[in-house]
């Protein structure tokens, strides 16, 4: 699974990367302990459509088509969910199954996303025990090799919030998963499930509202080429949710080399 990951792109370099129309984003800080509930970026396009209220514009205005850096809660809650709770349990979806479970099914095929990262955390079992007996598990940050953006792919969804009132800004919720594969043979030893990684070239198609065919739409979800991550051991420090800063992304001797 994908539980943490590090994110501190500058939105100047979305722009750059995914060609958006716009450099009028929103910004967030740099967080090196992204944990499931925080707001993330997410890169989505949005089809034609009539405006709402709720969402920015007036009644009956047509939007264009639009390619869009988003700030998005990360754990997916469903259009249909009755409690927005269930998001914390839907951080991850399974590529296996993505195009049938009903959870992501209508968004897989209608509300895709690109969610930018500097890399994600994975922790090892190790041989050596804690004081409760316990395998002590070592912390690895998985990035690029040649340090840019990993590029994850993912789900978002829009769930409207019936406590709130139609003109209520934050009426609509707007979330997202992180979709899964197995490990490569070289990152699997670490753990057997890792992000799905798209290259600019399937970005275009993965983003595309409009393109509903899911058997290519699978075809392009294939694991990162051997070669392209690479991972090193990180400080515990990061499995506390509480811990920040470039600092937990900084290598360090593996214990026992």
């Amino acid at each position: 699974m994908c539980g943490r990951y590090a994110s501190s792109v500058d939105p100047e370099d979305l722009v750059e990367e995914f060609e958006l129309r716009t450099a009028d984003l929103p910004r967030l800080e740099a967080d090196y302990n992204v944990a499931p509930t925080k707001e993330v970026y997410g890169i989505v396009e949005r089809p034609p459509r009539k405006a709402a209220t709720d969402e920015g514009g007036p009644d009956g205005e047509e939007l264009p088509a639009e390619r869009q850096a988003r700030v998005l809660t990360w754990g997916l809650v469903p259009s249909w969910a009755k409690d927005p709770k269930i998001g914390s349990r839907m951080i991850n979806a399974r590529m296996e199954t993505v195009a049938e479970k009903p959870a992501y099914r209508r968004a897989f095929e209608k509300r895709r996303a690109i969610l930018p990262a500097d890399g994600y955390y994975e922790w090892y079992e190790t041989d050596e025990l804690t004081k409760s007996g316990k395998p002590r598990k070592q912390p690895f940050f998985i990035r690029p090799r040649d340090g840019g953006i990993l590029a994850m792919a993912g789900l978002y969804e829009l769930w409207r919030d019936p406590d709130r009132d139609a003109d209520d800004p934050l009426r609509w919720r707007w979330t997202c998963t992180v979709i899964t594969t197995d490990a490569t043979d070289d990152l699997g030893r670490i753990h057997d499930r890792m992000p799905l990684m798209l290259t600019r070239d399937r970005y275009d198609a993965w983003l595309d509202p409009t393109n509903n065919a899911r058997a290519d739409l699978l075809g392009l979800l294939v694991p990162a080429a051997p070669g392209l991550l690479e991972a090193y051991p990180v400080s515990t420090l990061v499995s506390n949710v509480a811990n920040n800063g470039p600092e937990l992304i900084a290598p360090i001797p593996l214990e026992g080399a």
